[in-house]
């Protein structure tokens, strides 16, 4: 029995340090995906706590393992994550059966698991989970009860310092399709052996009281005014394998909407894109970004600067001759984990990305 419950405590305890340090690595990944939920529920007030509700996920994760493994405090953190996995088993059940999301992030972007993958990972945990419940008597602390608070004290401040710190230095390790080596031209291509949905379009009429169905390929050899147009909609015929680019929406325009987006990624030479989702906290950045580009002079050097931004006018009014381009606020956000973030190109390939906490001090290295 004993046997058994340790070996069961370092399955349940590695798999959630696992999970919480992959996305300690990248909290605010984590918070894009707690507001996918709340947008699907129509709980759209939660969406600005999100990124609190990340920080206190992950490191309650990692917490959480730590005690599990080492037994300590065992009947509450065994029915803590007892709660936990029946709210994850429910959240990735209602993800796999809905249809609604297709994976819950609980890998964060390095390990993304489908939702059925999510689900059944989840129900092999709850069952172990209700082991160490029923059995928590047969549990004994592995540390005396000072050295085990301290080791668990000290888990919740490193994991929580980590978050903190890659909140403003972006993730250590970037598993997104804007990570560094990548070209971005190539990541929007279709993948070799990709097949799309083949769709048919398919009209609803009706005539002399009876409704009529047909493609666009088999129209009614007797059509005429007699038919009363219902409704067209497309009809799933074959469906793909699902391969698809791993970039499919980046798009640059300017401010006037003009797609410019293979024009600047199809440029030979080296630029530096500023990303900025937004102007919501450019109070904060403006003077560091000015010093960089007074101090680097990078397209007296050239080197241009593009910044790339959804609210492009604002960044406009802000940064006066230079170069600013409109993108989605969605892509940035996939892009650029801080804001803004610098990212050093050479055509469309990314050398590097920093911070614009870290762009002074780094960038004179390249």
């Amino acid at each position: 029995m004993k046997k058994m419950l340790l070996l069961v405590r370092w399955i349940v305890g590695l798999l959630f340090i696992f999970s919480g340090l992959i996305k300690v690595n990248d909290p605010i990944g984590l918070s894009y995906k707690m507001q996918e939920f709340f947008e699907v529920w129509n709980m759209h007030f939660l969406n600005d706590y999100a990124l609190f509700f990340s920080i206190a996920m992950n490191s309650f994760e990692v917490l959480a393992g730590v005690a599990i493994i080492i037994g300590w405090r065992i009947k509450l953190f065994s029915w803590l994550l007892l709660l936990l996995i029946i709210f994850f088993t429910f959240l990735t059940g209602y993800a796999h059966y809905s249809g609604k999301i297709k994976t819950c992030g609980c890998f964060g972007d390095c390990l993304p698991l489908t939702s059925a993958q999510s689900f059944y990972k989840d129900l092999f945990l709850l069952v172990l989970i209700v082991l160490l419940v029923g059995f928590q008597k047969h549990i004994k602390s592995a540390l005396s009860n000072a050295w085990a608070f301290t080791l668990v004290a000290l888990t919740l401040v490193l994991s929580t310092g980590a978050q903190l710190y890659v909140l403003k230095h972006l993730p250590w390790v970037d598993c997104l399709p804007y990570k560094v080596g990548n070209n971005i031209l190539q990541k929007m291509e279709m993948p070799a052996g990709a097949t799309l949905d083949s769709m048919q379009i398919v009209f609803e009429y009706q005539k002399e009281g009876k409704t009529i169905e047909f493609d666009q390929d088999h129209f009614p050899e007797n059509f005429d005014d007699s038919y009363i147009f219902i409704s067209r909609k497309d009809k799933l015929v074959k469906k793909g394998n699902g391969l698809k680019p791993a970039i499919i929406d980046f798009s640059l325009k300017t401010l006037d909407g003009f797609d410019t987006t293979q024009a600047v990624l199809s440029k030979k030479g080296k630029y530096v894109f500023i990303l900025a989702k937004d102007a919501s906290n450019i109070a904060q950045w403006k003077k560091k970004v000015h010093d960089v580009l007074n101090n680097y002079r990078f397209s007296e050097n050239g080197i241009p600067v593009i910044f790339v931004s959804a609210e492009g006018a604002k960044i406009k009014a802000e940064f006066p001759g230079h170069i600013v381009l409109n993108c989605d606020a969605t892509v940035l956000k996939t892009a650029a984990r801080v804001n803004p973030t610098f990212m050093y190109m050479d055509g469309a390939t990314i050398l590097k990305k920093w911070s614009y906490e870290d762009v002074y001090d780094q960038y004179s290295k390249y």
